[in-house]
């Protein structure tokens, strides 16, 4: 009985292991089978992912070849950026979809694999995109050090949907709105920031006027972070030192490109490199080159660029000058008005020349000289002297100046007008009624209020008052309290420099106001 109950047992047992082994059996197959199954689509995936990838990499050799020329206007161009863009999604989505297939049901357990495993196809994506990146910025700065034609690809970014930009055969640019189905030589978004200076048409005056418009460019086009420095440093870096030598389109973008590569250095987070380069380029051209020939003097390019740029007004003068001066290190009138003609054409292009003489600048050029007394040359410290007292033709570059010293300044007093308080920009301080301020809009507009004229005297300030300021104006008011109506009628204090041949009805400026340094 013992030995059967003891056979019994063993054979139960044996079962039992044997119902075991069979269940492992199974799973095993169903693991083999579907491992076989993934195998088979993961195969095809990757015959797939790498047929795609090989197609970019053709795309991307035959957009980044040494010697590539300019891009061409035509659609083909644009659909092979569009296919390849699309391309990119279409491998993303597909490198997602073979990662997701490959997760095991919850009932499969799959060992753990201890080797290396390949690069997933969605890491193989992103480092092709990345070569192809890196190429294209190597293929940049490859075409500075060696003067290739410098291609203009990277600035299709620039714009968005339905906009798409597309370059000439001289190499200028022009933006094609598919949605509307029409062309402009303007980027959208210069368009806008045209549109948006509609705003500024209720500033009386013509200097402040074109000031405030001058400083919505120079913030759009980051500008204002480009110091004096910096910006001659690039000009000799791309060896412009023959100011009446032309740049074609390539040559500018180049110089820009180096530009804004060192101002993303210092600040990253403000420079778009494609739309900073594209937009700076197309107020170039509009400023310069308005027929569009795909050419611009390299002394329009520097005065352009260092007019906007950031730094102190009296360095600018300095650098301004330079750019003209001779040899000696003097200027004589053929270079004061080559300087003065080209800077009026900032203005000029912001539809304000008129009122600073327009293309007329042989009144401005006798007049410096006259005041320096010189018939034959100026120097550098005339000329500043001569800026300093901001001479008609040229006073919308000191007040765009104080514009941007202004612009955030806080002013601890009324406006007795629209009783704003506390002012916030330029504050006016009469210098004939004992406290009377005036805000910004209110002085902009030409708004005065009963016994305040706007022949009285009258001082601004774009930076909070100081105590001695304070002291000084009380003093002014105080003499000017026993003047009398006609006194300022007849004896008008201009806070500009009047040129003969303006008239000041076209300046609109000839109010008095007296300017505090920025």
């Amino acid at each position: 009985m013992c030995l059967d109950r003891v056979m019994q047992d063993q054979a139960l047992e044996v079962q039992q292991h044997w119902e075991r082994f069979r269940a492992h059996a199974d799973s095993w197959q169903q693991q083999v089978s579907w491992a076989l199954e993934k195998l088979q689509d993961l195969q095809d995936s990757i015959h797939q992912e790498q047929s795609g990838l090989m197609e970019m990499k053709i795309i991307g050799q035959r957009w980044h070849s040494d010697g590539h020329p300019l891009v061409s206007c035509e659609l083909d161009g644009i659909e092979e950026t569009t296919s390849f863009n699309e391309g990119t999604v279409e491998l993303h989505l597909s490198a997602t979809d073979v990662s997701v297939s490959l997760v095991p049901p919850p009932d499969i357990q799959l060992a753990p694999i201890s080797s290396a495993s390949p690069l997933s196809p969605g890491t193989q994506m992103k480092i092709s995109e990345g070569a192809v990146m890196n190429h294209h910025r190597q293929h940049l700065l490859d075409a500075q050090d060696d003067n290739r034609p410098l291609s203009q690809d990277f600035l299709s970014a620039s714009v968005q949907s339905p906009w798409q930009r597309a370059v000439l055969h001289n190499g200028v640019p022009y933006y094609i709105n598919h949605e509307w189905q029409t062309t402009s030589w303007d980027h959208p978004q210069m368009t806008q920031l045209f549109q948006s200076m509609a705003d500024l048409e209720h500033v009386r005056f013509s200097a402040y006027r074109t000031a405030m418009k001058s400083r919505r460019v120079q913030k759009a086009l980051c500008l204002d972070l480009l110091e004096l420095a910096m910006a001659q440093g690039v000009f000799d870096q791309h060896q412009l030192s023959h100011n009446g030598h032309l740049l074609e389109v390539p040559g500018i973008i180049r110089c820009l490109f180096t530009i804004y590569t060192e101002l993303q250095q210092v600040h990253p987070d403000m420079i778009n490199m494609p739309l900073c380069v594209d937009l700076c380029l197309n107020w170039l051209l509009n400023v310069y080159d308005r027929d569009r020939s795909g050419k611009i003097q390299v002394l329009s390019m520097k005065i352009g660029l260092l007019s906007l740029s950031k730094g102190h007004l009296e360095d600018k003068y300095k650098y301004l000058f330079n750019q003209v001066a001779g040899s000696a290190g003097v200027c004589n009138s053929r270079q004061l008005a080559l300087l003065l003609q080209t800077t009026i054409q900032i203005p000029h292009q912001l539809g304000e020349a008129a009122a600073f003489g327009g293309s007329n600048v042989e009144p401005s050029v006798r007049s410096c000289f006259q005041h320096v007394g010189s018939k034959e040359a100026i120097e550098l410290d005339q000329f500043v002297e001569w800026m300093h007292l901001e001479p008609q033709s040229m006073v919308w570059l000191p007040v765009l100046h104080r514009v941007a010293a202004g612009e955030t300044a806080k002013h601890q007093a009324k406006c007795n007008i629209c009783k704003e308080s506390p002012m916030i920009g330029f504050r006016y301080r009469s210098l004939k009624h004992f406290n009377y301020d005036v805000c910004q809009r209110c002085f902009f507009s030409g708004r005065t209020s009963k016994g305040h004229k706007l022949n009285y005297p009258m001082v601004e300030y774009c930076t909070p008052t100081t105590s001695g300021e304070d002291v000084r104006d009380f003093t002014k008011v105080l003499k000017n309290k026993f003047r009398s109506k006609k006194y300022f009628t007849k004896h008008p204090r201009l806070g500009y420099l009047p040129v003969q041949a303006i008239l000041e009805s076209d300046l609109d400026l000839s109010i008095c106001v007296q300017q505090t340094s920025s």
